[in-house]
């Protein structure tokens, strides 16, 4: 079965056949760095991230673009509050992201390249969209965009044009129409700006995407991805102004959905965003990965601390699984993809069947080591790590390897250690009151112990296994 993906334009599942026979080109919309990243934000970079490496895992070469939106009206409002240059916080931000990403073992883009980084992408353009008469600059140092001059708008939203809002971006006095958007912005007094022809300013927030997505990927491109709160206005004026310029564009267009909280999207305003470095306090960076990624890209994903520990939970127990295995093959299992999962993940990325495939061949492979079927735990053991490793949860990539020369780890290691070995002589001298209550100080304080053939296991609740 080849691989079957979601278009939002066509709104339909269709089969996916790339511009170039082995190659795949993507853009993702990145993060505007205006504040620290919320689990909202990241759902998409982990969403995209399995999609990468399944194309990848499908033979074939990839090329991931993922900007950074560093000049907003957002940044430069933020600036004010924290009191610092915009390009500092925008950099700070950056960094958070980066960070974010990072220890929630998102691939690294092939290019991430950020929108001041592009100002002369997008003048030549602007200029392009007004050389065809599609965009024009009223004098006041603005360029709008000539929507009732395009052949056609609001391509994947279905909107009709006469039902849309004025565009809140610009001087709607120099408009021809109110739903014309602002190409360029007019410089502001204390705001950055660079020289164009029609005057200093900075570029709005649509032509920044278009004009690096071409930069990088050509005037037409495979995929282009984001959440689902950019289909409109973001992602149609992005195809509204590519168009316009006479580039194809992308050939197929992926939203993620959001994730929720009492049913609302996450959002500052809200007073529901949930930060990424505050909720790696409370799991692992995997456990975290592997709760955002548990849902279908388009699915909502409705957080809330139960269903976060829930999840977290349920990966120990595969996790544990894996390391039971390795005790008992002598070795890290191979990296292996089941039929039944690549089914899945053909199928626009079916997370929840894979991950109901996963917890079968655990089960499986538990009762393989319980009837000592050597075989068939190393062929589960295998699939299940190949699984963990498309969803970037595999706890033997190296990401997630703890550093073994950690001084207090070795510390809490041996004490550990030094108290299981009394229990264990506790045991030894049928002592079942002392064993016990050993075991119950050890709980206590977040750690919990298995009895295995091997010998007992523990596990911190929010760590790795020793």
């Amino acid at each position: 079965m080849s691989i079957h993906l979601y278009d939002s334009a066509t709104r339909e599942i269709r089969a996916f056949k790339p511009l170039i026979t082995g190659a795949v080109s993507i853009y993702l919309c990145g993060a505007t760095v205006q504040a620290p990243p919320h689990i909202g934000h990241v759902r998409s970079g982990i969403n995209f991230d399995i999609l990468r490496r399944w194309l990848t895992h499908s033979g074939y070469d990839v090329t991931f673009i993922r900007n950074v939106t560093d000049i907003d009206d957002k940044i430069l409002q933020n600036a004010l509050k924290e009191k610092m240059p915009w390009w500092a916080l925008a950099l700070k931000y950056e960094r958070a992201f980066t960070q974010a990403y990072k220890e929630l073992n998102v691939l690294p883009p092939t290019y991430e390249p950020r929108a001041t980084g592009h100002i002369t992408q997008m003048v030549e353009l602007i200029e392009k969209l007004i050389s065809r008469g599609k965009a024009y600059a009223p004098g006041n140092g603005d360029v709008y965009l000539d929507v009732h001059s395009l052949d056609e708008y609001l391509t994947i939203s279905k909107q009709k044009l006469a039902d849309l809002l004025v565009s809140p971006d610009g001087d709607q006095s120099f408009k021809k129409n109110p739903q014309d958007f602002a190409l360029w912005k007019s410089a502001k007094p204390g705001e950055p700006s660079w020289p164009t022809p029609w005057g200093a300013g900075r570029p709005g927030w649509h032509i920044e995407c278009s004009a690096m997505a071409h930069a990088y990927l050509g005037e037409v491109f495979d995929i282009h991805g984001g959440g689902l709160d950019l289909v409109f206005p973001h992602h149609e004026n992005e195809i509204a102004q590519s168009n316009a310029a006479g580039y194809p564009f992308a050939k197929l267009w992926m939203h993620n959905a959001w994730v929720t909280t009492a049913g609302e999207k996450m959002s500052k305003s809200l007073g529901n965003s949930l930060r990424v470095n505050e909720l790696l306090t409370k799991v692992r960076g995997i456990e975290l990965r592997w709760y955002l990624g548990s849902a279908q890209y388009r699915s909502m994903l409705e957080y809330s601390p139960e269903a976060l520990d829930e999840s977290a939970a349920g990966f120990r127990r595969v996790e544990n699984f894996l390391k039971r295995a390795t005790e008992i093959i002598g070795q890290n299992p191979e990296l292996k993809i089941s039929k039944d999962f690549a089914a899945a993940m053909d199928n626009d990325l079916a997370v929840p069947e894979g991950l109901a495939i996963i917890a079968e061949l655990v089960r499986s492979g538990n009762a393989a080591i319980t009837s000592n079927d050597k075989k068939t735990l190393t062929e589960n053991a295998a699939n299940v790590r190949g699984a963990l490793s498309i969803l970037g949860c595999d706890p033997f990539d190296d990401n997630w390897v703890i550093d073994q020369s950690n001084e207090l780890t070795e510390i809490v290691d041996g004490l550990v250690k030094l108290a299981l070995a009394e229990r264990e002589a506790a045991r030894i001298r049928q002592d079942w009151q002392s064993a016990d209550r050993i075991r119950d100080a050890i709980s206590a304080v977040g750690i919990s112990i298995e009895d295995t053939s091997s010998g007992p296991r523990w596990t911190i609740t929010r760590g790795e296994d020793r």
